[in-house]
């Protein structure tokens, strides 16, 4: 099998904005990131996945890029960031950027020409229309907007400030090749390809509204759009089978076989993508603010087609969290009477499984949701469009929203990286550009750093554990006890050697038995490799009560 790096590395994401701030001016910087390398590099990760850094008016924290080879003044300057990926390097940490080139900025001097003129030379690097069809924005609103110039709608599947790209237009993606080559030429390690999938729509040139596709959210007339293979085999073909990177895309809704499309080994177009399914448990029939339970037979089921769809085939993104979703121990698990013990638990459940985990910030000391007042406190532009087509319209009940809003709000995973005990967690002296969870006094890196038992060290150990064996990386997964409503439990086996991972996803005590059919086949010494609680080493693998929360992982030798 191969041994391509990327498949062996461990990825911490970082959220520039809310990691470290290095000018006191309550905005997170490359300074900041820098400055903090050696506590990354102590904790074993491989690659770091900078959030956007480039120029942007901040309509969607970063994600409306107005010029891709420049530095936001926030964050710093082209050469801190050249200091940031030699320092980085020289520790062995690489650097993976992300990619936003579904959209642009309405600001980004391409759309300030295309809007111009109907003559214009850049019109065509975006899409117009004389009359809108239904198609909805993803962050509420019609996804067209008029613009007043020239008596025509522009196309925005998100933000009205982020005007979508035209890559219909050969010109548009020679200029996304070009800002790659920019990037990847510094030296840089790969890109995480934002909502890479709907680059491709499908919509008919002409302008009458009823004569191009287009129903609702219409996501099936661009998601996986119809010539969205052909332009991501392009542009490995132009500019990735050239570099020896890593590439992730985004991909909302696709399964393991749309998957294989864009990650197979024969495909040469993506190493990996994000899948959602996981993630979208939770959410009912009218979206993620629609909260529902999740169940763990669910997510067994979800983690299972993955792991079965793209072994050997593929390869799977693992993620429980990220700058987009809430904080995985207050969703996943319990972060009032379990956090420090259901952290490493669900740990444990992502890290062994086969593919490439991903650690968001702050994940590794079990930072939590937060539950802001007022609505106010908020920043998020997802949240706050929600809320004011909801309640300030007087569609929904004030409360019943904003508990939505705890759960499922993008800001609960952006609130600053909590350093210490210090105000606003040691992330700045200045005013932090959005509130510290009033939990940083408690949960902070500084405490964590200094217990041995802390959730970081259990961090460190699971990622020590992926480098020394290869049935971490390589094994084939075999679910176990699929209908045990609190235990999810499964197999890694690699030739002669087989991981055992058992982890209770609540706060009961159920009893593990592990099935004869597999038992019988290890009758010699097993070892423990992890646990969240202290196991007695004389303990019974075969038959065993498990406290809430607890996860262990056995190596099981035949004899």
């Amino acid at each position: 099998m191969s041994k391509a790096w990327w498949k062996q590395a461990v990825v911490y994401q970082i959220y520039p904005r809310s990691f470290m701030d290095s000018n006191q001016d309550g905005i997170g910087d490359l300074g900041g990131i820098r400055a903090k390398l050696h506590y990354l590099h102590q904790l074993g990760v491989d690659v770091l996945w900078l959030c956007p850094i480039y120029e942007s008016p901040n309509d969607d924290n970063g994600y409306d890029i107005s010029d891709y080879q420049a530095i936001l003044r926030e964050f710093g300057t082209m050469e801190e960031f050249d200091a940031l990926l030699h320092d980085a390097h020289a520790l062995g940490l690489k650097i993976m950027m992300d990619l936003v080139v579904n959209h642009t900025s309405d600001e980004h001097p391409w759309f300030q020409n295309a809007r111009s003129s109907r003559t214009n030379a850049y019109r065509d690097y975006y899409i117009w229309r004389d009359r809108p069809n239904d198609w909805t924005s993803v962050f509420t609103g019609s996804a067209w907007e008029f613009e007043e110039q020239t008596a025509q709608y522009f196309l925005h599947l998100f933000s009205k400030k982020q005007p979508d790209l035209n890559w219909e237009n050969p010109d548009v993606r020679r200029e996304v090749y070009n800002l790659m080559r920019f990037w990847l030429d510094k030296g840089i390690d790969g890109f995480r390809m934002d909502v890479i999938n709907l680059i491709s729509k499908a919509l008919k040139s002409d302008n009458a509204a009823g004569s191009f596709k287009g129903s609702g959210v219409s996501e099936e007339y661009y998601v996986n759009g119809p010539r969205i293979h052909e332009f991501l085999r392009e542009m490995n073909h132009e500019v990735l089978a050239h570099y020896d990177i890593m590439t992730v895309g985004e991909t909302p809704g696709v399964n393991p076989a749309e998957a294989l499309l864009y990650t197979g080994t024969d495909r040469r177009e993506l190493n990996m993508i994000f899948q959602f399914d996981h993630v979208e448990l939770d959410s009912g029939p009218h979206g993620k603010w629609d909260l529902v339970p999740w169940s763990l037979s669910d997510l067994k089921q979800v983690m299972t087609m993955w792991q079965d769809g793209l072994y050997n085939r593929g390869w799977n993104s693992l993620y429980l969290n990220n700058h987009d979703q809430p904080r995985m121990v207050s969703r996943f698990g319990d972060d009032t009477n379990y956090r420090v013990e259901s952290a490493k638990m669900l740990a444990t459940f992502l890290h062994m499984l086969q593919g490439t985990p991903y650690i968001y910030q702050g994940e590794e000391i079990g930072m939590t949701n937060v539950a802001f007042e007022s609505i106010e406190a908020y920043k998020d532009l997802e949240t706050l469009n929600m809320w004011n087509e909801q309640v300030v319209q007087g569609n929904a009940d004030a409360n019943q929203v904003l508990q939505a809003v705890y759960a499922k709000g993008r800001d609960n995973a952006r609130t600053p990286m909590q350093w210490d005990d210090s105000p606003h967690g040691g992330f700045t002296t200045g005013e932090p550009w959005i509130a510290v969870n009033s939990n940083y006094t408690e949960i902070n890196v500084e405490k964590a750093t200094a217990n041995p038992d802390s959730i970081f060290y259990y961090y460190q150990r699971l990622i020590q554990l992926r480098k020394q064996y290869d049935v971490i990386t390589d094994g084939r997964y075999e679910l176990i006890l699929e209908s045990h409503e609190e235990i999810y439990a499964y197999l890694r086996t690699l030739e002669s050697e087989t991981l055992l991972v058992v982890c209770n996803f609540y706060e009961g005590s159920p009893e593990f038995q592990l099935p004869e059919s597999i038992s019988s086949h290890f009758q010699g010494e097993s070892e423990l490799l992890i646990s969240n609680y202290a196991v007695d080493d004389a303990a019974d693998i075969n038959n065993f009560k498990l406290r809430p929360y607890e996860s262990r992982v056995y190596c099981l030798k035949k004899e």
